[in-house]
């Protein structure tokens, strides 16, 4: 298995959230190719995951899994002598090159391990949500791909969803008396939240807020009559006493909603291998059926998501030895 290029054959594969089938039809071929079980798991529409295991060995204890989806825009692959460029080149198809080399290498030896591919994680986690219903009994251990530098994620932080709404009333910009602005009363609720203190943990970090996306009004010369914002927290802990603060915060002049949360996690360590903290969510906690998770991966997270993402090859077959050294620990 050479996986600089698989990496790159699936770079060129475009698999932007939502697109996944001619990605997931390419490693589903490939799987079977290798001589693996190989199931498509139906997820929406012609999306599905794909999930693999080795013939006479259907319930693994161990699960290699990452997604085949990627954010926008679609980055063809290229190379040079010590890195693969090209989107999702570390987030997160270089990972399912090293976790299928990987496979590989431990079936030699006569361990089986399980491979699972899915969709949606970019987006909304879709594919995780239908593969937990799908988890082996067996399985006891989820190994998890996202870059990580090939370090073990001591934790992962939660991600809150706040979602801001204010109303008010249309009038011509001329007699603003006349008019209610919804904008101006988001804004004071925007700038109260980001004065807002935040919590923080010496060991994972501090909690974050993006204001990621802000909207309203009809025209320059209309009073506004709505706008809204969308805002994500990262999470290092519960969430209930955030959310008293934002919604007491942000005042009585906008509507406060949560559509989504993912919680903040912990994971276990493993001697001899350098960890980190993850300031990023993961598929982790949508397949709480698949056993104890861990997080690692190889590529930085700082390129994930860039114009110019990439992944070291060095890296990269460093990976596949950290696979096989986990499974094997695990298994033992």
């Amino acid at each position: 298995m050479d996986a600089v290029t698989l990496t790159r054959q699936l770079i060129d594969i475009e698999s932007i959230s939502g697109n996944e089938a001619a990605v997931g039809n390419y490693l589903y071929g490939e799987l079977c190719r290798l001589g693996y079980e190989t199931q498509k798991m139906p997820v929406e529409g012609n999306r599905f995951n794909v999930y693999a295991t080795v013939p006479d060995h259907p319930q693994p204890t161990v699960a290699f899994s990452t997604h085949m989806d990627t954010v926008p825009p679609f980055i063809t692959s290229s190379e040079d002598a010590d890195r693969i460029y090209g989107r999702g080149s570390c987030d997160a198809k270089g990972i399912i090159a090293a976790q299928i080399a990987a496979a590989e290498r431990l079936r030699r030896e006569q361990i089986h391990i399980g491979l699972l591919f899915v969709v949606g994680e970019e987006r909304d986690s879709l594919g995780a949500k239908v593969a937990n219903d799908h988890a082996p009994a067996s399985c006891k251990f989820l190994v998890n791909g996202e870059p990580t530098e090939n370090h073990l994620a001591l934790a992962s932080k939660g991600t809150l969803r706040a979602e801001a709404t204010a109303k008010g009333r249309m009038a011509h910009s001329a007699y603003p008396e006349l008019g209610d602005s919804a904008i101006d009363k988001l804004i004071a609720a925007l700038s109260r939240l980001r004065a807002m203190p935040l919590p923080s943990d010496r060991e994972v970090g501090p909690c974050t807020l993006n204001i990621g996306l802000i909207e309203g009004g009809r025209a320059p010369n209309v009073i506004p009559d709505y706008a809204h914002a969308d805002l994500l927290y990262r999470l290092i802990g519960p969430s209930n006493e955030l959310r008293r603060q934002i919604v007491a915060t942000a005042g009585n002049d906008v509507e406060i909603t949560f559509p989504l949360e993912l919680p903040f996690l912990r994971f276990r360590q493993i001697e001899g291998i350098p960890t980190m903290i993850a300031a990023f969510t993961t598929d982790i906690p949508k397949l709480t059926k698949w056993g104890e998770p861990l997080l690692i991966g190889p590529g930085s997270i700082h390129v994930a998501h860039t114009e110019g993402e990439y992944i070291e090859k060095k890296q990269l077959a460093e990976a596949i030895d950290l696979y096989c050294k986990i499974a094997k620990g695990l298994i033992a």
